[in-house]
């Protein structure tokens, strides 16, 4: 594949980049008040933003705002307990934030192969994984799509594991109408630039469990009660390992500002999409999806499989200045896990040089949707 610099710079004007921000019209007079205030850093605007955002998603336990959502992964590991030589089992392929947190606590990752309809882990191979060593299970909603929660609910109760689930790519995704944070003891976002909600960079951890949220909040601040800080009333004493890892007023300024543009973002996302699935059907091009009725979501990522045209769909549609990607590759070509790799993933082999990510985001519209799924019908078809 070519190397995405050696294509030319996209002009934005005439283009359709991959991923574009979407920052609301409101954020800019939002982080002036911030600027103007007493807080920059962490402040009423983080408490605010964690507020706001558990509306949002249906949260029935708490949420905390950190600095990533790879920040947040890294505080839901340490809250489930993982320790040293535990083992978690990951799904081999998805951004490496969901398993780099794992490499600083030294615990073992367990790779299961995917699903080859929805690209999320493979449900069904995750039980025969588990050993008495096995502390949690950590899932990614791939482009937005909800692994089974339902089933996955069951295997962690019966091993008595945790069930983490990395929503960086979901934000609002429901099974048979509940909210899957019902299924889960913990739960990240991601608040990344080119996520559904931004706030410039930034992320979150659900908690189910409410008696967990002071020390996370501890954790996110150098292991510092830092209420207690404020008010003089802390003894000077660090009994937990903490970090650097709190959100700011400025980044939840932009967050809070995105917020209140979160149900037009979710209608032109599905708007995009829809028409991609419509065009898409009409030829028998997939999009790896596995949609059913018993879920809801908004989506991330549009992923096509070309069937091993791949490169010629990308060629092609640079040519129209329109930009695609894999965005995501399987972690186990990664050398900081090679010694976690002692199976096979037949079926992340069967996709791994299929797969492309098209653009999909507001500065899109349904129309631009239909333009980009022509150029890859007819250049698929060409190729045959």
């Amino acid at each position: 594949m070519k190397p995405m610099n050696e294509y030319p710079l996209l002009d934005d004007e005439s283009g359709v980049p991959l991923f574009y921000p979407h920052v609301s019209s409101k954020a800019q007079a939002y982080v002036s008040k911030a600027l103007a205030s007493r807080w920059i850093g962490q402040g009423p605007r983080v408490d605010e933003f964690e507020e706001k955002l558990g509306e949002n998603i249906d949260a029935t336990g708490r949420v905390v705002a950190v600095s990533s959502g790879t920040a947040a992964l890294h505080l839901a590991y340490l809250l489930a307990e993982i320790s040293a030589d535990d083992e978690v089992i990951c799904p081999v392929f998805t951004c490496t934030a969901t398993n780099i947190p794992l490499l600083y606590i030294g615990a073992n990752i367990i790779f299961s192969d995917i699903s080859t309809e929805s690209l999320n882990i493979d449900v069904d191979n995750i039980e025969r994984l588990i050993t008495n060593k096995t502390k949690a299970i950590s899932v990614v909603d791939y482009g937005g799509r909800p692994v089974d929660y339902q089933v996955l609910r069951e295997i962690c109760d019966r091993n008595k594991i945790k069930l983490i689930a990395d929503l960086a790519h979901c934000l609002d995704a429901k099974i048979s109408g509940q909210s899957v944070l019902k299924y889960v003891d913990f739960a990240i976002f991601s608040f990344q630039a080119i996520k559904t909600v931004t706030s410039a960079d930034g992320g979150a951890i659900y908690i189910a469990d409410n008696t967990m949220i002071q020390k996370a909040k501890r954790l996110r601040w150098f292991g510092i009660d830092r209420t207690k800080k404020q008010k003089g009333t802390w003894e000077n004493d660090i009994t937990e390992i903490g970090y650097k890892y709190q959100m700011n007023d400025i980044q939840a300024a932009i967050g809070l500002a995105n917020l209140e543009d979160l149900q037009d973002i979710r209608s032109i996302r599905k708007s995009i999409f829809s028409t991609y699935r419509k065009c898409f059907e009409a030829c028998g091009i997939k999009l790896f999806e596995a949609t059913n009725e018993k879920i809801q979501f908004t989506p991330w990522l549009a992923t096509i499989d070309t069937i091993g045209r791949r490169q010629i769909v990308m060629d092609n549609l640079r040519k129209h200045n329109i930009e695609s990607a894999q965005v995501h590759y399987r972690n186990d070509r990664y050398s900081i896990f090679k010694r976690f790799i002692d199976k096979s993933f037949p079926n992340m082999d069967s996709i791994e040089n299929n797969y492309l990510v098209l653009p999909l985001h507001t500065k899109m519209t349904a129309v631009d949707a239909e333009k980009i799924s022509e150029i890859v019908i007819d250049t698929m078809a060409d190729a045959v």
